[in-house]
């Protein structure tokens, strides 16, 4: 008896080490990398403030500002601005949509000396117009396409454009022609459109530069603005 519990138990011994072997000889088991990590993707939906600002340069119509009984007169202004802006958009996959506004305290100017015409005849003076733009106001339609943190947009809209300017006549003194004074302040309505890049460097920061042409009151006063801004936008992700 006790003979066959033996053999039982170096068969059972035997069997155990030839299964361990078999074991050991397998091939390890692979390991497979790890489910990547979703990158989140920039939002530009939500509703923000800013600050903006630039060089501008174009002309105007400086007797304009003054009186409508000369025919036109072009003269070359430039200068700097600073200000404000504020907008809203919403993203729907690449697509952003929104509005835009902003004010701009301009100091764009100019002077020029001129012989008025009335329909073509000289008038008997010169005048020497010195001539600028003091504020630059906007609100627009903006259009754009996100790439993760670039948003590239094209924009149009109204423009308020104040202007002033102040003339010198020779020989005559004003008033005394036509009741011509010698200055002038008028603030016009007239179109703005133009495009830009912005990058959101958090989610809630972003800066832009963009340019701008906008026109006053038909051919009163053509402007270029070249602006650079940093916006805050509130509600992003």
């Amino acid at each position: 008896m006790k003979h066959s519990v033996f053999v039982a138990a170096l068969i059972g011994a035997l069997a155990a080490s030839s299964l361990l072997a078999q074991a050991a000889d397998l091939p390890a088991r692979t390991a497979y990398p790890a489910p990547p990590v979703a990158v989140p993707v920039y939002n530009w939906t939500g509703i923000y403030l800013g600050i903006n600002g630039g060089y501008g340069w174009g002309r105007q119509d400086p007797l304009s500002l003054i009186t409508n009984q000369f025919d036109q007169v072009n003269a070359d202004i430039n200068g700097w601005m600073v200000g404000g802006t504020f907008g809203a958009q919403i993203q729907s996959g690449r697509v952003v949509l929104g509005v835009e506004g902003d004010w701009d305290w301009a100091n764009v100017k100019g002077a020029t000396t001129v012989r008025p015409t009335i329909l073509g005849a000289p008038a008997p003076f010169t005048a020497t117009l010195a001539s600028e733009i003091n504020s630059v106001s906007t609100v627009r339609v903006r259009i754009g396409y996100a790439v993760d943190n670039w948003l590239m947009y094209g924009t149009g809209g109204v423009a308020v454009v104040n202007g002033k300017t102040n003339a010198s006549l020779s020989a005559i003194a004003c008033g005394t022609v036509g009741n011509l004074p010698c200055s002038g302040d008028v603030t016009r309505v007239g179109v703005a459109a133009g495009g830009g890049i912005e990058y959101g460097f958090t989610p809630n920061w972003s800066v832009k530069a963009e340019y701008l042409w906008v026109g006053a009151a038909l051919n009163d006063a053509h402007l270029n603005m070249v602006r650079g801004g940093i916006n805050y936008r509130f509600g992003a992700n």
